[in-house]
């Protein structure tokens, strides 16, 4: 990882000095570098972990992930990311907007240097990010599951770029076929769950060390796993619930109400349940690999994501 956050500060840096500013802006912030990190993991399982592609995969989706969000900040006004101005609010859309393009740019060169396979998966993967962030600005219809539609939401726009992360480090680690398609179905179902206990932090963290105050999402009307859970319910006594998931929660007294009653439902541990059994069936994918510290590693990265507390 050290080589990598070395590596990260090279490809972000421009001939001009300011867009080198910008697009160090959230790199400098920090981050959990989970991307990176399961390319490293997954490249363990293979013949040589410490090919020089894999610290190039590694920078690849931590760079596309980077840009992601200098666009996703610019799409919902956010005014702070990782505890530090976001680009928009420190400088303007313009600037954050083409900051992230430029690193989307920086990627794609880097996955040019890995041939024609990497840049094939990249473009994949990149359609289904993007799918899922648009998939996310629209509301299911009145026929459609509300809970399916933001599972495809969150499969796309954060399990994708996962699932990536360990495909790159399988591929350049130099692992079987086999290997590969397990360790890319891992990544996924461990990306989806990832965002899932984001949804569950959003309301259950009773300060701000996931990154963001509590009840965020639910106070901007985002669909979040416990919420959908919530809405499902026949249950007369949740009338004043699904009362107030209908109003306007910008107002704190009606925010504050509704955080404590979703808090207090079983849509909590039900939402939880799911990410749990979702981790297992993750860890499940790992039996093509030997018994040994790698496999330990993935299992305990699958558990670490179901119960994480920031």
């Amino acid at each position: 990882m050290a080589r990598v956050e070395v590596a990260l500060v090279e490809h972000a840096r421009s001939r001009a000095g300011f867009v080198t500013e910008a697009a160090s802006h959230l790199l400098s912030a920090g981050g959990k570098r989970f991307r990176p990190l399961l390319v490293l993991l997954a490249a363990e399982a293979g013949s040589h972990p410490d090919a020089p592609e894999v610290i190039t995969a590694a920078c690849v989706v931590e760079l596309t992930h980077l840009a992601s969000l200098y666009h996703d900040d610019v799409m919902d006004e956010a005014a702070l990311r990782r505890g530090a101005d976001s680009a928009n609010a420190r400088w303007d859309n313009h600037v954050a907007i083409l900051t992230g393009d430029f690193l989307f740019s920086k990627s794609s060169e880097l996955t040019a240097d890995l041939g024609p396979e990497a840049v094939r998966i990249q473009a994949q993967t990149f359609t289904a990010l993007v799918e899922g962030q648009i998939l996310e600005t629209v509301a299911p219809g009145p026929d459609e599951d509300a809970l399916a539609h933001h599972l495809d939401v969150v499969s796309g726009k954060t399990g994708a770029l996962i699932a990536t992360s360990a495909r790159y480090g399988a591929l350049f680690g130099g692992t079987t076929p086999e290997v590969q398609q397990a360790l890319t179905e891992y990544g996924t179902i461990v990306g989806s769950a990832f965002q899932l206990s984001d949804d569950i932090l959003d309301i259950a963290s009773e300060s701000t060390e996931s990154g963001k105050t509590p009840g965020t999402d639910l106070r901007e009307g985002v669909p979040t796993l416990p919420v959908l859970i919530a809405r499902a319910s026949t249950d007369p006594g949740d009338a004043r619930l699904l009362e107030l998931l209908d109003a306007d929660l910008t107002d704190d007294r009606l925010h504050a109400e509704a955080l404590a009653l979703l808090r207090a439902h079983p849509a909590m541990e039900q939402a939880r349940q799911y990410v749990v059994g979702e981790a297992a069936r993750a860890k499940a994918l790992l039996a093509v690999l030997p018994p040994g510290p790698v496999r330990q590693a993935l299992e305990a990265f699958a558990d670490v994501v179901a119960v994480r507390s920031s």
